[in-house]
């Protein structure tokens, strides 16, 4: 909650007067009493602004409803056979994969087919996959050849020099050998100059709250995972608008609390989630740790399990 002092033109004209000492006390204690009385009538101003917003159980389960449906979201990009591509390549040991999600409770037969199926249509990502889709295109972002794990800050002398220090690479412990022997290494998604140049920009306004580096920084999974989503767009032709708002959807899945508690925060402002550009919402002012912490020190924060891990 932010509390704005304003400064009114009205002055108050105070006389060159002599007041005895026994009166300055009295009178200091009444000018602070009255200074503070209209501060808590402002705060509470403020107070009654928010509690005229409906954040009942009812209306804060229709947000969640809007920002996580069971049902999730269906992507506009063909998975195809990436998920043999990158077996074969040995950025995903398979068995390594399968024992993961055996010890979690089962390997679907629809993980199952992403891994090792042919002809994947539309990826669609849900609060029960979302996580073995993570996992999927951590190893597509890590293991495909491209200028930003090249070129970019994963390399920079400035944050080490060192790509395989990091979270996204010494964390990915499901390849056959070292992470980094597959480090770009493997053309599983080629694109034109113009698709990488739109790859680059995207990914420069794109953060997660688990840290204040953008995807073109991908040190974490989830960096790394939303590099190889923009690279798998751009190559089948998604538009620039519409990759910030498939990028909300995933990050939304990933970050459960951090997009509820960013809608309640904008309902509480009376702004409509829809309202706002995914690209916005994506970016530093809300979506990084530092920006995220900014909205949480203005609601009482709400919380729901699952998301958000930097690990396998």
């Amino acid at each position: 909650m932010f509390i704005t002092v304003i400064k009114t033109k009205t002055m108050i004209n105070i006389k060159k007067i002599k007041i005895e000492d026994k009166y300055i006390l009295p009178l200091s204690i009444l000018v602070s009493a009255v200074v503070i009385s209209g501060a808590w009538i402002y705060i509470s101003r403020l107070n009654l602004d928010e509690k005229s917003v409906d954040l009942s159980a009812s209306a804060l389960k229709k947000i969640e409803e809007k920002i996580l449906p069971e049902k999730g979201f269906v992507l506009p990009v063909k998975w195809g056979d990436l998920g043999i591509k990158l077996t074969e390549a040995g950025v995903i040991d398979a068995e390594k994969f399968k024992s993961l999600y055996n010890e979690r409770g089962g390997f679907d037969p629809e993980s199952e087919q992403l891994l090792s199926g042919a002809e994947n249509s539309s990826l669609k990502i849900t609060p029960d996959n979302s996580q073995v889709l993570l996992n999927l295109l951590w190893a597509l972002g890590l293991g495909n050849k491209n200028e930003i794990l090249e070129k970019g800050e994963m390399v920079d002398k400035r944050y080490g020099g060192d790509a395989g220090k990091f979270a996204s690479t010494g964390g990915w412990t499901l390849a056959k050998g070292n992470s980094m022997n597959h480090y770009s290494k493997h053309e599983f998604v080629s694109l034109t100059p113009e698709q990488q140049a739109l790859v680059e920009s995207v990914s420069k306004n794109i953060y997660r709250p688990c840290c204040g580096n953008s995807t073109h920084f991908p040190d974490c999974n989830h960096g790394m995972a939303m590099l190889g989503l923009l690279e798998l767009m751009a190559s089948q032709n998604i538009s620039e608008k519409d990759m910030y708002k498939y990028a909300l959807q995933v990050n939304s899945l990933w970050f459960p609390d951090t997009y509820l508690n960013i809608a309640k925060y904008l309902k509480i402002k009376k702004i409509d989630w829809n309202k706002v550009e995914p690209k916005e919402l994506l970016g530093a002012n809300f979506s990084s740790a530092s920006g995220y912490r900014q909205v949480l020190s203005q609601i009482q924060p709400e919380t729901k399990q699952g998301g958000g891990s930097c690990g396998i």
